[in-house]
């Protein structure tokens, strides 16, 4: 469970971004994407999210702004072909919270209307040395990425093709959480009392995003879905613009990735093509 203090350094996070840094790959699968293990030293404390005494002074002044490295080598990237967007093979962000290095799974991009206009790259990563993983190769790639999502810190990357806007990013997380709920209704897996319980986190989600502020072509937008800890709803971070905790947000947007065609088919074709080979037993993406 979350202290106090524990609970205030994941707000401060929220409101400031968290660097994503090219470490050396410690194993390549055929797509060549890195997994780097232990790569993102404790700063505090012990276990995965359980920690002391956060120092507010000394958080403020750790580099916290998630970036990819302008002079990295074209091996430690990987380039969406669709919109030439570049992404980092792992994301590091260095935190009085500790969070694990994440690993690239799959890139693609989001198109709208029926002339595919380009709208953003989105890339999806894992932490995919979390030992609450219990992949066998032999699952489908459904079954290994809804076990990813439920199990471990995940994050989304989205880079926009040209200058948008917060709130439009924003109405489009929001039709897919919308279409999430419906479905959940029909299939009767949300009671009266959960659909009640979710309202509040949506409307919190809703609000962090500016209406209208821009966001600039290509400028990233992260979002960080810390890992599950028991007796905690799970924390969402939409980096320097805020945070809301829900099991049910946390899980039912980054499904909304996967489900059918998904919001970008590109992307999950890619991440599935990734993945098929993936175990835990391996630890390697090919």
């Amino acid at each position: 469970m979350f202290s106090t203090s524990s609970a205030s350094a994941i707000r401060l996070l929220a409101r400031t971004s968290a660097r994503s840094t090219l470490r050396a790959p410690t194993s390549r699968g055929l797509a060549g994407l890195s997994v780097a293990r232990n790569a993102c030293p404790r700063i505090a404390g012990t276990g995965r999210l359980i920690f002391g005494t956060v120092l507010t002074v000394s958080f403020a002044l750790a580099t916290t702004h998630i970036y990819a490295d302008a002079q990295a080598e074209s091996s430690d990237v990987v380039i969406d072909p669709n919109t030439s967007i570049t992404f980092p093979k792992t994301m590091h962000i260095p935190s009085m919270v500790h969070i694990p290095d994440l690993s690239l799974i799959g890139v693609g991009v989001r198109t709208v209307s029926f002339l595919g206009i380009k709208v953003y790259s989105v890339a999806f990563y894992a932490d995919l040395n979390n030992p609450a993983l219990r992949i066998p190769r032999s699952g489908t790639p459904e079954e290994k990425i809804d076990h990813i999502i439920q199990n471990t810190t995940c994050a989304l990357r989205v880079i926009p093709t040209r200058s948008t806007s917060y709130s439009h990013l924003r109405d489009g997380f929001m039709r897919a959480l919308q279409a999430r709920l419906v479905l959940a209704k029909k299939s009767e897996a949300l009671t009266p009392q959960d659909e009640l319980e979710i309202q509040s986190p949506l409307r919190k989600f809703k609000s962090m995003f500016p209406n209208s502020k821009p966001l600039e072509k290509h400028q990233p937008l992260d979002l960080l879905f810390l890992a599950p800890v028991v007796g905690e709803p799970r924390n969402v971070i939409v980096c320097d613009l805020g945070s809301v905790q829900s099991d049910w947000l946390a899980r039912e947007l980054l499904r909304a990735y996967f489900h059918e065609n998904g919001i970008s088919p590109a992307m999950k074709h890619n991440v599935w093509k990734n993945i098929e080979s993936f175990g835990t037993d391996t630890r390697r993406i090919a």
